[in-house]
């Protein structure tokens, strides 16, 4: 299912909601951005970059 929205909800976690409104997952970091597939955070030094299902898939 696409990602609709990515928010920040506190200084350290993220979460992810499909284009229903529904919540899908949520992960620890700072939001740097989003696409309809995927999720960036920032951790430490580090870009991780999430899929739609929530699973980790590389970082910069």
């Amino acid at each position: 299912m696409a990602i609709a929205t990515a928010k920040q909800t506190d200084s350290n976690r993220v979460e992810v909601y499909n284009d229903s409104g529904n919540f899908m997952f949520s992960i620890s970091g700072e939001l740097m951005g989003f696409t309809s597939s995927t999720v960036s955070v920032k951790n430490g030094s580090r870009i991780e970059v999430y899929g739609d299902d929530g699973n980790f898939k590389f970082s910069k």
